[in-house]
């Protein structure tokens, strides 16, 4: 590596010395307070502090009263703003560290409707309640764990962003020593309740600066020198050397499926159930997409903030997501608290509460996302083409988001979910995913014992019938008054991933709308200059694909634009086929 910084680099003369500041924290007294109007679903408060920068004795201090305060399910902010008072959505809190200074930052969503002076004074309260006593020790072991668990991923990557590379690079910029970071790990382990409530009293106590972002009113409108002549030649690619594939099949049908990385002590797992948008019957879309959300939320044994607790305190990180085709229950877990966590991970996937009053919270959530997404261009066009591709009574026929529509959301009941959950999550139709420092031999005693008494049975079937594609083209049109620009999309039916061409049909796409440097984007980005960018997808989908390009251009050339993609379309199928450049970049 040296070899190839002197030989690339090492001709090149060096520029006058830099100036290098030295911490210049700009502290502030007072509070200062704006009010700003945006383009936002919901209204936001962000309340800020000037406070010492990274790698120091109070930046380590501020991120464990940061974690404390706002930094998951189980801090104060969420227990009173979020799940107690339900007058935000989100409650957070950061400490944000640059080189010479930093900043702690507190940032309160509102819920839609909420009042935000309530929301503020709530917010207000629980910080002068902990600068008075400042954290509990358990308050603090759970921040401590927490911090230290996302120190442990850091090392999981080499390179790439947030991986070994950033950390040691980071250290070697702001401080001269590139394991200033070891410094910080050991202040963090360390650190008393009595250090960091006396670190928010120096820091916090005064000199805040307070955002308030209210959303337009909607009656108005929306608004040796080297030879450089040439790059060098391509090297030889590097062996791509991938873990085997190791599986296997509990008693009770669930398959397991195991690839072994043992370069970080971190273990992961994805439930991967097939089931996804696609199950939600016809006449109630959103089915699957809350109750996806809803297994954070409660099983007859924990409660959410006892689940969120539980996984703070075993530095264990959980999500549970849903797409077209599937569900995905995953878990992200330090290998010595793995036994440990699978328990409350396997009890999240087999006993689900669903919880009515959590429902009606997670509801009003789905119904302003719901809101959301028809007042963005491509989101609105997004709810509405899958129905128009496939028809009424198909499986994918619904929007793409999964989110489904506002009357059907406000009739789904608990009822809905536990009959989703008893008829989907059967370990005959799931596939239990694992990545990391573990063994077949080690982890399936492990997953017996904890997915073993979870019974089989029969599994619904979803229509993915194959439709025609339509006799004849047709334009749509939707109207979004005070769209800044139009959104053209051009969609059509593309057979599914598993198809005979479906390696070609992806190059032919690379070429077409998949690339910077595609047809289309060349077009109408580089030559014509009326889109920032355009381009081309198949998202995924077991059964029939949409293939679809997306154009935003100037509105002025709408017309222009939607001829020119006609144009392109036709092309490539007849009078400009495919050349030989153009197949051999894409290959």
């Amino acid at each position: 590596a040296r070899q190839k910084v002197e030989k690339y680099y090492g001709g090149i003369p060096p520029g006058p010395p830099l100036p290098k500041h030295q911490a210049w924290v700009a502290k502030r007294s007072g509070t200062q307070r704006d009010t700003v109007q945006d383009r936002v679903p919901q209204a936001r408060v962000y309340r800020i502090w000037n406070v010492p920068g990274a790698h120091t004795p109070t930046s380590s201090l501020l991120q464990l009263a940061a974690q404390v305060l706002g930094g998951g399910k189980s801090s104060r902010f969420y227990k009173r703003l979020v799940f107690q008072d339900q007058l935000a959505t989100s409650a957070t809190a950061s400490n944000n560290l640059g080189e010479i200074a930093g900043q702690f930052e507190l940032v309160l969503t509102a819920r839609p409707g909420a009042d935000v002076a309530k929301l503020e004074q709530a917010a207000d309260e629980e910080l002068s309640a902990f600068m008075r006593t400042g954290p509990s020790e358990a308050e603090l072991q759970l921040a401590r764990t927490v911090i230290l668990a996302r120190y442990a991923r850091l090392t999981e990557r080499v390179g790439g962003f947030g991986g070994k590379s950033d950390l040691l690079a980071g250290c070697m910029t702001y401080t001269g020593n590139p394991d200033c970071y070891k410094g910080d790990l050991q202040r963090i382990k360390a650190a008393t309740p009595a250090q960091v409530k006396q670190a928010m009293a120096q820091w916090l106590s005064d000199g805040d600066y307070v955002l308030e972002v209210q959303p337009f009113p909607s009656s108005l409108a929306a608004g040796a020198p080297l030879d450089r002549s040439a790059a060098p030649a391509l090297g030889q690619p590097e062996s791509l050397n991938l873990p085997p594939m190791q599986r296997s099949t509990l008693s009770n049908g669930l398959k397991v499926v195991l690839a072994e990385r043992h370069a970080a002590p971190i273990v992961n797992f994805s439930m991967m159930v097939d089931s996804g948008f696609a199950s939600d019957a016809p006449d109630l879309p959103g089915v699957a997409s809350l109750a996806l959300r809803m297994l954070e939320e409660g099983t007859p044994s924990r409660s959410s903030l006892a689940i969120g607790e539980q996984f703070e305190a075993l530095g264990a990180n959980f999500a549970a997501t849903t797409n077209l085709d599937g569900a995905f229950v995953q878990l992200n877990v330090l290998k010595p608290t793995m036994a440990a966590a699978l328990d409350v991970y396997a009890d999240i996937v087999l006993h689900p509460a669903f919880a009515p009053n959590e429902l009606a919270r997670l509801k009003k959530d789905q119904l302003a996302a719901i809101a959301r997404e028809k007042t963005n261009p491509n989101t609105m066009a997004l709810r509405v083409i899958p129905a128009l591709l496939y028809g009424k009574g198909h499986a994918y026929a619904l929007p793409m988001s999964g989110s489904g529509t506002e009357a059907a959301v406000a009739r789904i009941t608990r009822d809905d979910l536990v009959a989703y959950h008893q008829a989907w999550f059967k370990p005959n139709n799931a596939t239990l995913l694992v990545v990391g420092d573990t063994t077949l031999a080690d982890i399936t005693p492990l997953l017996e014992k904890a997915f073993g008494a979870w019974k089989p049975g029969a599994v619904p079937v979803k229509n993915v019938r194959t439709v025609p594609p339509p006799e004849k083209s047709v334009l749509y049109l939707m109207d979004r008054p005070g769209a800044q620009q139009s959104v053209i999309y051009g969609v059509q039916l593309a057979p599914p991933r598993n198809a005979p061409d479906a390696l070609q049909l992806g190059v032919v796409n690379t070429i077409f709308g998949g690339s910077f440097s595609s047809r289309i984007n060349m077009n109408l980005r580089e030559d014509k200059h009326w889109s920032y960018g355009v381009g081309a997808r198949l998202p995924a989908a077991v059964g029939q694909r949409l293939y679809m390009s997306s154009s935003p251009v100037q509105t002025d050339k709408t017309p222009d634009a939607l001829a020119e993609l006609v144009r392109e379309y036709l092309d490539i199928a007849g009078a400009r086929p495919i050349t030989a450049a153009e197949l051999k970049d894409a290959q």
